[in-house]
Formats: C-alpha cells, sequence, structure tokens
C-alpha cells in the first residue's frame, strides 16, 4: 500500500538525503526542472536521470543516462515518467538498491508499486515531494 499519511511521507523525507529524478528535463517550462531546484534548495543531492541528455548538467549536476550509472546510494527514486513508463524506472530502482520510489503526480502504477514494495522499498504515488515539503513542513535536510 503506497504512503499516504502525514506522518509516513514525513518521515520518509526526513531520511532522504539522496534523490534520483529520473525523467529530468533540461528546459526551465517543465516540472521535472523546477522540482528539481526545490529539492536542491531544500538540502538534498539530486542526481538528474536522462538518457537523452545524459552527460549534459541540469542545476549543477550530472545528468544520469540510467539508474544503474549513477554508481552512489540512492534514498529515493523520484520517478517524471507516464504511468505506463514508470514500471521500467521501479524496477531499475529496485536493481539499484533505492530505499523508496515516489511517482509523481499523475503517475500510478498499481503493478509497478507492488514490485516495489514486495522488493522493501517504501511508495509513494500521485504525490509531488516538492509540494509535501511546504504541505508538512519538512525542515531543510542537514548535511550529515
Amino acid at each position: 500500500m503506497p504512503l499516504n499519511d502525514a506522518r509516513q511521507i514525513t518521515d520518509l523525507l526526513n531520511e532522504t538525503r539522496t534523490i534520483a529524478l529520473v525523467g529530468i528535463s533540461d528546459r526551465p517550462d517543465r516540472p521535472s526542472y523546477g522540482v528539481m531546484k526545490v529539492l536542491q534548495d531544500h538540502g538534498y543531492r539530486v542526481l538528474p536521470v536522462n538518457p537523452q541528455i545524459a552527460g549534459e548538467h541540469v542545476h549543477g549536476e550530472f545528468v544520469w543516462a540510467r539508474l544503474a550509472d549513477i554508481g552512489v546510494p540512492i534514498d529515493m527514486v523520484d520517478i517524471f515518467r507516464r504511468s505506463e513508463a514508470a514500471g521500467e524506472a521501479v524496477d531499475e530502482a529496485i536493481a539499484a538498491g533505492a530505499k523508496s520510489v515516489w511517482m509523481q503526480l499523475g503517475v500510478i502504477n498499481e503493478a509497478a508499486a507492488a514490485r516495489a514494495e514486495a522488493a522493501g522499498l517504501k511508495v509513494v504515488m500521485d504525490r509531488c515531494p516538492a509540494i509535501d515539503i511546504r504541505r508538512f513542513n519538512i525542515a531543510p535536510v542537514s548535511a550529515d
């Protein structure tokens, strides 16, 4: 069952430090571009992933082609993909050892959520962490 309770989401955001953002865009008018900046400004390390712009930089971070290429521990994978494409990102998150997956507003894939939960990942679906940070008044992430 995806997390939907304020306390569960607050706990997840408080324990997260590194976020891989799948589906990043280098276009300022795209939601993923703005959300990445909000997450960075809140203190999270955000690692952008998009094979179409791999090797470029967005908000000062190198863009990776795939989650498997990143090579550092990932706490959360934030998914900006169509619902039907989210399953592939979830499977990559499981393989990469992520602790949680967060499917953005409008991204709903029950089968992928069930696979992630079965693999021990926490799941949030059809929500935006940038909105929930403000909604639940999450304190900025401190460098541990």
